[in-house]
């Protein structure tokens, strides 16, 4: 069942089509001109198994890309309960131009969500650098009946920006959870929530903040 609404879902994002894209926003500093990689160093949840995530860089240094190829939750029909949760927790491993640090200043999940009426969907997502606390969880919660794309935006106060240590590399994590509720929808009916693209028209969009390191004496 798993598999088949996971085709099912990627037909209706390519159906619909992707998302209205924003105005690209500068934070902090203007980005370095020099080359950026990420790798992706591990991934682990019951959403993404390995290889079913990617990553790139925007052209201009001021975003990344996470695209996902099977992550969908969903509850109801001859779903498991296991099916109701799904999460994915993603350690990146991002080199940037000497002089330089970064934080994350905003993030933009996109997915499809078909729930059926009395049926509610989750997405939160928080991330952090290795070796520093989490970021707080945030969440949005959705209510049947629906059946279109979801966004939406997590955006960080330029005070609270929590920047990586300069000279230092440590991997970016991005945790991230799906969930269904359909206890109060028809049981016949199946609800599903998905975070997941087959052609990268439909992702999620981190947008750095930058800001050049002090000199070193």
């Amino acid at each position: 069942m798993l598999s088949t609404l996971g085709a099912a879902a990627a037909a209706a994002l390519l159906l619909a089509g992707p998302a209205s894209p924003t105005t690209p926003a500068r934070y902090g500093d203007d980005p370095p001109t020099g080359k950026i990689t990420i790798t992706v160093a591990t991934v682990n949840g019951s959403g993404c198994r390995p290889g079913s995530a990617a990553v790139a860089i925007a052209p201009d240094n001021t975003a990344f890309t996470v695209t996902y190829s099977e992550y969908l939750a969903q509850a109801g029909g001859g779903s498991r309960p296991t099916d109701a949760r799904k999460n994915c927790q993603i350690a990146l491993n991002v080199h940037v131009p000497q002089g330089f640090t970064y934080a994350v200043a905003r993030a933009d999940y996109r997915g499809y969500a078909s729930l059926a009426k009395g049926a509610t969907g989750l997405e939160q997502a928080n991330y952090y650098f290795q070796g520093q606390p989490e970021t707080a969880r945030r969440s949005h919660t959705f209510g049947g009946p629906s059946d279109a794309n979801w966004q939406t935006s997590d955006e960080t106060d330029v005070d609270a920006l929590v920047y990586a240590p300069c000279g230092e590399e440590r991997y970016f994590n991005i945790n991230t959870e799906l969930r269904v509720d359909a206890k109060g929808a028809d049981p016949a009916a199946t609800s599903y929530m998905a975070m997941d693209s087959t052609d990268g028209s439909i992702n999620t969009v981190y947008h750095f903040a930058w800001k050049q390191c002090p000199a070193r004496r």
